[in-house]
């Protein structure tokens, strides 16, 4: 269901002046209507659509006439009018269509009266000779031409006077366009103008054949053939003209040859005078002197490339390549055309032209499409897909297939269809599905990885050719495969495009081949079983994708499916629930219910009438924990096909039910989806109702009704009315003190959404109105809003309180509007940041109240009594101005003191509060305002005051070091260092870095020479008195702050009020508020602000407002302010050549703000134009990035690198920058190459943003993850420039690694190099054709392993992979294996060695993972690199000194083992690799004692690598398959040397964890019974090892290693670690229980203490279930550390042990019939259930949720039948325990000692203190601390849910306790409190909630606990006095 607007049609009236009405009322007939009295009763109507009826109603009359009436002079008069009219309309008037056909069917004897009338108007309209209203004349020429019988008749008549218009408008435009060169707006028009006059110009000559009989004008003194010269002539102008704009200059290419085709003879020698022009090889001789006369500078030999372009474009648009009629040249031509085509794809790379290639190219495929057909047999064989051109083709899409410009990606999938068309048409005959062609396509798309995503739609294409069951035979897989790439979003559209062809096509074949529906279990099976099976088990992303891409095709294409699904889904629904992380049963059957709801495939009622889904189903969707379960669950009932179907009662209470529980969450997108999908449902509330009131109106009908479904309208309207009521009640509730913000921003979106949907349009009778149900309250609730730290939540609230403002005012009295401005004004000076945003909203509400003046502005300025008297003023104006002119006075009076004190200013009024106000309600202004002059005086003062402002605190923010910071450099190196590092970059930046710390004078003067000394310093506070007389300590981050803010406003309110000047150059300059030269000092403000200032805030913020204003700028009429984007850019690109000793601009700090004060001046150029700043700018400053190595050329090439690097990283420069990444590529390497730190430091930064540029932002954290990568052909094409560059630069710094001198040379841009090198892949695409070919890298990347740098060689392994295609990897290995050492060779470099290792194994790496693990030459390559392996062995042994060599050769046996392993591969030869590593193994020191100490290089990485080898080996050796062979060999290798025991006795921790991991991992398998019937395989190996399990225990010093020996315990059996306790560590399990208690008392490792906690858990529970003691003390220090464990600020992972031990006792403690623990206790485990659904995180309210999930399915399973909700998210959670506790203390017969402990629970613990007992000391030093942010608790919410099921278990038992003691005792502390509470409530100041926000907040929230306490108390208690008694308290 998509809510979609209905769009009106305008149609503009036409009106006829005096002289034509009175013609007409001369001729018009009273009494019958003639043609005339029609005219004029058209005429009259102002309506343009009733025109158009009254128009279409000529003809009938006209044919009604009789003959003779031709000659009556009325119908002549008629006709004039209507020619008048016809030329007089706009071209895009719909009166002009309705009037042309009319007239088209004029009966033949008034058609001559009709053309004389035409002409005569037509030769008027030819008689115009202003160039500006040209355009029009070409309109109607092109309409007259267009389906016009009339026109064209015209137009014959008058051929030779259209012809001459037509070239004297295409000289004069081009003439004007000349002399306006620079301002674009005018060009821009003219531009157009011209394309029209082009385009006209081709339409007459195509219809020039049937103007002119035969060919006369070809003679050439005829005047029609000097005008075709004059046009030829004109058109190759415009073609040659770069300056024009593309279109014109593509059109005048198609115009070229149009013109050329109709005038050169003979027409079959045509073609080749093309291909003659497109080859550059025109000789004179053979071509007419009329084409070189007008044509002469198209045949020179070379033409620019985007004239070829334009040129091909033409003669395959323009030539006829149908039916073989130009002959043998014209195959020629068309060959010709491909290879200039593909030749001009390597030059043009810029995107407007490469798109226009790529649309040209496709054309082509079509043209050759047409001309095969009736082609000679040669042309087959040119055009045959293993031709060369089509080869070239192939070449093309592969490249840009995955180009950055949708257009090229569109183009490139038509072009590879239309080849598999071509290649078709040339093989008619044989079979298509055994073609080689296609075969091999096939298989070669088929061997892309899917993260290609030119794959998808070249399959698609292939699969429409040789059908889905072909590439099915090829891999079965192959749907899963693609289901699976669906969790990446940017794929998921293409994956499910091409499993639609897929599954589209696979349905066809199958109808096709057979009769019965036999087939259709057979499609499930692969398209629907797999979607299934993904759908409740799969991630959330990839699940959310399939939904969203995939599931409307398949239900589309098969709507059946949907039975077969549900079917099985619903069988499964019960057992497979889902969890948070999966959908399970019952999500897919919401997702796939919801999908088919939706799109129509069925009908909610229906599905829950049969049974099929029942309500209970829904609503435990409506609660999952699975986010999206639950909007998919409510998506079922918002969404339907029809907009007005009638929402049923069991809709609304599901709706009901779902916002008692989900409007709390914190996932942004999930709320977004609650917000629209409720939306919908409004919506169709409204719709259907008023389809039911127009039931209701239509009584008449009776009998209809009768019939009809709907049986009551007025009983469904009064739902309607009543579910709306109750949703906006549960909308208010939730809004209440401490609500979170997810809460009130879901409640005020769907309020907002409630209030625009059912607003009352004027005469429309409306279900519910959001009027009726606000009162004083919920206003206020809603004003409150504001106060919200959240901006979107103000937002909301004030969008919300707009809509309602009419009823908000009326029920505010005027004191309380007066409170609140009050508030506003006093937040407005704050000096918290936050306060002055509340301020501003608070100010643009109520500018909007009437009655402002009267009731607030009043006591503040004197009222101005004569403006009231202008009622036309509206109150918005009135109010802003009065408001303004307030804040104006205050900030300027505040500006002077602050001049006085900049310390005081910070403390006690920060001016930008006061700014920013000025500026929201500036924002807010209606357009059209009427006191011009007073705003135009207010204008100049605002800007006035913004100077002085920004006078004061600019020095803070542009002195060197702004953030008042001192680097205490006292130790000499580092100061030298720094010392050197300044003096590079001086003089630009005179800060002195070790000046004494300056504490700032109390009295600051202003004139920044001395401000200079003012720095604020961090380290210093200084005491100041106020007015008020209190002291305040200053701190730097408060002057600091004080000033950039104040900045920050300045340069948003400048930008707000550049806004301000009109758009249009009116007549009077005095029109627009501001003048041309306020404009002007604004924008040199900006610019000597944005090129001082040092903070980084201060000039991101003065961006914002010059970009505002350089918008401005570049629409604006006026030329001079037109201009000045340019003269700024050029001065400042001047002054940075410059490198003046004088310059102020700041070199370090990425060069401040100069790179935004560029990026802002080019990004204003319109995106249409030819950027020429760009241009210009660009080239400057890649010359000024290439190092000159001259210290005058340092400066410039800093800031040329840091901007280049802020342009490269702008998204709003697009495409367009592209052309100059190679360049910045080439200047970012080499300026890594400079001596000088600041070149090198910069060249970086620019180097990481061109990376991602070009390879697209970094999604995930792995750093060789495929997505940002390319294939190596698609960079070099898209770069040329850098594959000879790279390949260069590549080649010296290898050079340097090759000297055999011994001394470290190290390159400095190798690493660059590399890092660019491993971002590319090869692809099985490269053909033969790419000059581009990655093979010369190779041998380079292989040098590059025997760096001395060790990050290099592993860089350089990496890089190599991608260079590397898949089936070289084997040779590649060989050779890199064979040019290792021999433990003979007499000088061995160890770098070298561990380089090739390096290198040896990432190639295996990628080739065991690879697909092609399948074919025999991948078995046969694996055995020659075993083979070759064993002979260089002694790497890994003794023999080898060196021990990080030895480590990287065990790596990749390692590698090899484990692959082996996994593919239980035998055969002898691999018996034979197993002994050898056993040989190496029992080689190595682990067997025969590690005679080094720890700190041999490389010892710990050795041992890790033959601790992983051996564990490979003894997880291989204890397969069955070794284990029962017979063989000797096999027998041999059985027994491994070395037992996994002894690796856990090992002296370095290292080995120990690794092996203790490597248990953990076979316990787990063991556990899951992965190793299904094979879990005694891994079983052997774990035997008997619990015993030194407990033993390392107790003696494990190291953490990691204690960690996981305690985790190894836990996952155990305890039924067999038990038994061992008392032999191997003397303890009994009670004993071993303290143990594990004390290790979590002791411990400060969370990780320990978690493992620990959960060991000690299961053992108590083991224990207590097996009936033997736990002393009471132990039980109670458990429950304790429980407790503990869950307090308010523990870290995650110890909340995520205790939701966990929670999860494993409930079943035994918390919920048990009998109270194992103790009610006290069990209670207090119960309330830790409690603490943690309501944690802010949400993984731990996940994880507690489970608690309940464990208690409903104990529950359902005991009671049976019953349905109950058991995976739940947390609000639902939270009020099932609290139900489930009430439950337990009826059953455990508890309730009187229970029920106190549950009102304790309510009470809380907290005394409410005061505000100015908590914060006062606080109060300044978090100047950005907003207080306690609430994400997600509620207190209120938790307090309701307890005293609902309080009041409900009270109501139920009839419970009353006498005279309790403890009832008595909480009656007195909750009265106490009650005093209390209202005591601190009265003693806050007016509007606490803006004032004192926290404080307010926390006395609400306990007021009504302590209210809904007693309020129980007084149930509790039996006689009714006392009742009474409490209640008057």
């Amino acid at each position: 269901m998509v809510l979609k607007k209905k769009k009106e049609i305008q149609v503009d009236a036409f009106f006829l002046d005096q002289q034509q009405l009175e013609k007409l009322q001369r001729f018009s007939k009273a009494e019958e209507q003639n043609l005339a009295s029609l005219l004029l009763h058209c005429a009259q109507l102002g309506n343009g659509i009733q025109q158009i009826q009254c128009i279409k109603q000529i003809t009938p009359l006209v044919k009604k006439m009789d003959q003779n009436s031709a000659c009556d002079p009325m119908v002549k008069a008629c006709l004039d009018i209507l020619g008048e009219t016809y030329f007089s309309l706009g071209v895009k008037n719909p009166l002009k269509k309705v009037l042309a056909s009319s007239l088209n069917s004029l009966p033949e004897e008034f058609m001559t009266l009709a053309v004389q009338s035409f002409v005569c108007c037509l030769r008027e309209e030819l008689k115009t000779s202003d160039i500006y209203l040209y355009r029009k004349v070409l309109d109607n020429l092109a309409s007259c031409m267009e389906d016009f019988s009339l026109g064209r008749a015209s137009i014959k008549n008058l051929f030779e006077e259209v012809l001459q218009f037509v070239q004297k408008s295409l000289l004069g435009i081009q003439e004007e366009n000349r002399q306006n060169r620079g301002n674009r707006i005018v060009q821009t028009q003219l531009m157009h103008d011209l394309l029209i006059a082009i385009k006209v110009s081709m339409m007459l000559v195509q219809q020039l054949q049937e103007n002119i009989q035969g060919s006369l004008w070809k003679h050439h003194e005829s005047f029609v053939w000097q005008s075709m010269c004059s046009l030829l002539k004109s058109s190759t102008n415009f073609l040659m003209d770069a300056s024009l704009l593309q279109t014109v200059q593509t059109t005048s290419g198609l115009a070229v040859i149009l013109f050329t085709k109709a005038m050169y003879e003979p027409a079959e020698e045509l073609p080749s005078l093309v291909s003659d022009l497109l080859l550059g090889s025109v000789k004179h001789t053979g071509v007419p002197a009329w084409f070189v006369s007008n044509c002469g500078t198209l045949c020179t030999e070379e033409l620019p490339d985007s004239v070829l372009l334009f040129l091909c474009h033409g003669a395959l648009a323009m030539l006829e390549w149908k039916n073989g009629s130009m002959g043998e040249n014209g195959e020629k031509l068309l060959l010709d055309i491909a290879s200039v085509l593909l030749s001009l794809s390597s030059e043009l790379k810029e995107s407007s032209m490469a798109t226009s290639l790529s649309r040209i190219l496709a054309i082509w495929t079509n043209s050759a499409q047409a001309a095969l057909v009736s082609g000679s047999p040669n042309l087959k064989i040119k055009l045959n897909g293993n031709s060369d051109v089509i080869g070239k083709l192939l070449e093309y899409i592969y490249t840009h297939w995955e180009h950055p410009l949708d257009a090229v990606r569109h183009q490139t999938k038509l072009i590879f269809k239309n080849l598999l068309q071509i290649h078709r048409t040339t093989i008619t005959g044989s079979s298509e599905k055994s073609d080689p062609f296609f075969a091999r396509l096939m298989k070669r798309l088929l061997s892309l990885e899917w993260h290609v995503k030119g794959k998808y739609a070249s399959l698609g294409c292939l699969v429409e050719c040789v059908g889905t069951e072909s590439i099915l035979q090829l891999d079965r897989t192959i749907p899963v495969q693609i289901l699976d790439v669906m969790n990446d979003q940017s794929l998921a559209p293409y994956a499910s495009d091409l499993l639609e062809t897929m599954f589209t096509n696979h349905k066809a074949h199958f109808t096709s081949s057979f009769q019965e529906s036999t087939w259709i279990d057979q499609w499930h099976d692969i398209w629907v079983s797999p979607l299934l099976v993904i759908l409740c088990e799969g991630n959330h992303d990839q699940t959310t994708y399939i939904i969203d891409y995939y599931l409307p095709k398949l239900l589309k294409c098969s709507p059946d499916s949907l039975s077969y699904m549900i079917r099985i889904l619903q069988a499964s629904a019960d057992a497979n629930l889902g969890s948070c992380s999966t959908r399970g049963a019952l999500g897919a059957l919401m997702a796939c219910l919801r999908t088919a709801r939706a799109h129509g495939h069925l009908e909610l009622s229906n599905i829950m009438s049969n049974g099929l889904v029942s309500t209970e189903r829904i609503k435990q969707g409506l609660v999952h924990q699975h986010n999206q379960v639950c909007i998919d669950a409510l998506g079922l009932l918002c969404e339907t096909h029809r907009s007005t179907e009638i929402v049923s009662m069991e809709e609304m209470q599901l709706i009901q039910f779902f916002m008692m529980y989900n409007l709390n969450s914190q996932s942004p997108s999930v709320r977004q989806q609650i917000g629209s999908l409720l939306r919908k449902l409004f919506c169709r509330i409204q719709e259907s109702s008023q389809v039911l009131y127009k039931l209701e109106q239509n009584k008449t009908k009776q009998e209809l009704l009768e019939n009809s479904t709907i049986k009551h309208p007025s009983g469904i309207l009064q739902q309607y009315k009543d579910f709306m009521s109750s949703v906006c009640d549960r909308l208010f509730e939730v809004l209440f003190p401490g609500s979170s913000h997810p809460t009130r921003f879901s409640a005020l979106t769907i309020l907002g959404s409630v209030a625009e949907i059912f607003s009352v349009p004027k005469g429309q009778a409306q279900v519910f109105q959001l009027d009726q149900e606000i009162d004083s309250t919920r206003v206020q609730t809603l004003i409150r809003c504001f106060a919200s730290t959240f901006e979107e939540v103000k937002v909301l609230a004030f969008g919300l309180l707009m809509k309602l403002r009419d009823v908000a005012f009326n029920l505010q009295d005027s004191e309380n509007l007066d409170l609140l401005f009050q508030a506003a004004m006093d937040l407005s000076t704050s000096t918290k940041p936050y306060d002055c945003v509340t301020a501003s909203y608070l100010l643009n509400f109520l500018v909007h109240h009437k009655g402002l003046q009267h009731v607030c502005l009043g006591k503040w300025i004197e009222h101005n009594h004569q403006r009231d008297g202008n009622t036309s003023v509206s109150t918005v104006e009135k109010n802003t101005l009065a408001v303004i002119k307030l804040l104006l006075v205050n900030v300027e009076e505040e500006i002077l003191q602050a001049k006085k004190s900049l310390l005081q200013a910070a403390a006690s009024f920060p001016m930008y509060g006061r700014v920013h106000c000025i500026t929201g309600a500036l924002q807010q202004l209606p357009f059209n305002l009427t006191l011009v002059a007073e705003w135009k005086e207010m204008v100049a003062r605002l800007i006035l005051m913004s100077y002085k402002l920004s006078a004061v605190v600019s020095p803070v923010v542009q002195s060197s070091s702004p953030e008042g910071l001192i680097p205490m450099d006292s130790d000499s190196e580092s100061a030298s260092r720094l010392q050197m590092i300044l003096h590079e970059i001086q003089p630009q930046d005179t800060n002195d870095y070790f000046m004494q710390a300056k504490i700032m004078k109390e009295h600051c003067k202003v004139k920044s020479e001395k401000q200079a000394d003012h720095k604020p310093m961090e380290n210093t506070c200084t005491e100041m008195r106020g007015k008020e007389r209190q002291t305040c300590d200053v701190t730097a981050q408060m002057v600091l702050v004080c000033c950039w803010r104040s900045m920050k406003e300045v340069s948003l309110l400048l930008g707000t009020l550049c806004k301000l000047l009109p758009s249009q150059a009116a007549s009077e300059p005095s029109d627009g508020l501001i003048t041309v030269e306020q404009v002007k000092n604004i924008g040199d403000y900006f610019k000597h602000h944005l090129l001082q200032s040092r903070h980084r805030g201060a000039f991101e913020l003065a961006y914002a407002g010059f970009v505002q204003l350089t918008e401005m700028l570049s629409r604006c009429n006026s030329e001079s302010l037109r201009k000045m984007p340019e003269q700024w850019l050029r001065c400042v690109l001047e002054e940075i050549k410059s490198c003046d000793p004088s310059s102020t601009l700041c070199a370090t700090r990425r060069s401040a703000g100069i790179p935004f004060y560029i990026q802002a001046l080019l990004a204003s150029e319109p995106k249409k134009s030819n950027t020429d700043l760009l241009k210009m700018t660009m080239k400057e400053l890649i010359s000024l990035a290439a190092p000159l190595n001259e210290p005058s050329s340092v400066i410039p090439q800093v800031h040329a690198l840091n901007i280049l690097r802020a342009l490269f990283r702008d998204t709003r420069l697009g495409e367009n920058i592209m052309p100059y990444v190679a360049d910045g590529i080439q200047a970012a390497i080499l300026g890594f190459m400079s001596p000088v730190w600041a070149v090198r430091n910069s060249s970086t930064l620019l180097f990481s943003a061109l990376i991602t540029r070009i390879f697209g932002v970094k999604r995930g954290k792995d750093e060789n993850s495929p997505k940002n990568r390319m294939t190596g052909r698609e960079f070099f094409s898209r770069f040329p420039s850098l594959y000879p560059f790279l390949l260069k630069q590549l080649e010296i710094a290898t050079n340097t690694l090759n000297s055999e001198a011994e001394e470290l040379k190290i390159h400095p841009s190798l690493f660059l190099l590399l890092l660019i090198l491993g971002r590319l892949y090869p692809s099985p695409m490269d053909g033969t054709y790419s000059a581009l070919s990655m093979a010369p890298f190779v041998p380079f990347i292989i040098r590059c392993g025997h760096s001395p740098v060790y990050r290099s060689r592993e860089m350089s392994g990496r890089a190599l992979v991608p260079f590397v295609m898949v089936n070289e990897v084997p040779r590649t290995v060989l050779s890199l294996l064979e040019g290792l050492p021999d433990s003979t060779s007499p000088c061995i470099r160890q770098n070298n060695v561990h380089g090739t290792l390096l290198q040896v194994f990432h190639l295996l790496q990628s080739y065991l993972k690879s697909k092609h693990l399948v074919n025999l030459d991948f078995q046969q390559g694996l055995g020659d690199i075993i083979t070759c392996i064993g002979t260089k062995l002694w790497l890994a042994k003794r023999p080898n000194p060196c021990l990080v060599t030895r480590a990287a050769y065990l790596d990749v046996l390692v590698m090899l083992s484990t692959h082996l392993g996994k593919f239980k591969k035998q055969g002898m030869q691999l018996f034979g690799f197993w002994e050898e590593m056993n040989r190496v193994i029992s080689d190595s020191e682990l067997v025969s004692g590690i005679p080094y100490s720890s700190a041999i290089p490389g010892l710990v990485q050795y041992l890790q690598s033959i601790t992983k080898l051996i564990i490979s080996v003894l997880s291989v050796t204890a397969g069955p398959d070794i284990q029962s062979s017979s063989s000797p060999v096999a027998m041999k290798i059985a027994k491994p040397s070395l037992s996994i025991v002894h690796l856990l006795h090992c002296e370095f921790h290292e080995v120990r964890l690794l092996a203790l991991e490597a248990i953990l991992l076979w316990l787990k398998q063991i556990n899951s019974k992965q190793i299904a019937g094979e879990g005694g395989a891994v079983l052997c190996l774990l035997i008997d090892l619990e015993g030194t399990l407990l033993r390392m225990a107790l003696k494990e010093k190291n953490l990691q290693c204690f960690c996981k020996v305690l985790e190894i315990l836990y996952n155990m059996d305890l039924r067999n670690v038990l038994p061992k306790t008392e032999c191997s560590v003397k303890m009994n399990p009670n004993e071993l229980l303290t143990w594990s208690l004390n290790v979590v008392d002791v411990s400060n490792s969370a990780e320990v203490q978690s493992i620990a906690l959960k060991f000690a858990s299961k053992l108590v529970i083991h224990l207590l279930q097996n009936h033997q003691q736990i002393s009471e003390e132990v039980l109670k220090k458990w429950v304790q550390l429980i407790v503990y464990f869950c307090g308010d600020e523990q870290q995650t992972e110890m909340l995520l042990a205790a939701a966990e031990v929670l999860k494993s006792v409930t079943t035994f403690l918390l919920i048990n019939e009998k109270l194992i623990l103790g009610l006290s206790d069990t209670l207090a485990v119960w309330k830790c259930v409690v603490l943690l659904l309501q944690n802010e995180d949400l993984v731990v309210r996940d994880a507690a949720a489970e608690v309940i999930q464990v208690a409903q399915s104990e529950k359902k399973s005991s009671k049976g039948t019953e349905f109950a909700l058991r995976i739940v998210n947390a609000p639902m959670a939270l009020d099932l325990a609290f139900g489930i506790l009430c439950e337990l203390l009826q059953r455990w017969g508890e309730i009187p000692a229970g029920v106190p402990i549950l009102l304790e629970w309510l009470l809380g613990d907290g005394e409410p203190k005061s505000d100015s007992e908590t914060s006062a000391p606080e109060e300044d030093d978090y100047l950005f601390d907003k207080g306690e942010v609430n994400f997600w608790a509620e207190k209120l919410t938790h307090i309701r849910q307890l005293s609902k099921h309080l009041l409900q278990l009270i109501s139920m038992t009839h419970l009353t306790l006498p005279d309790h003691g403890e009832l008595n005792r909480l009656s007195r502390i909750a009265l106490d409190q009650a005093q209390l509470i209202g005591h601190h409530l009265r003693a806050l100041p007016p509007t606490p909630e803006f004032s004192k926000t926290a404080e307010f907040t926390r006395l609400a929230i306990q007021n009504e606990r302590v209210s809904v306490c007693l309020k129980i108390l007084n149930l509790l208690k039996p006689d009714d006095t006392c009742k009474n008694e409490n209640l008057e308290k």
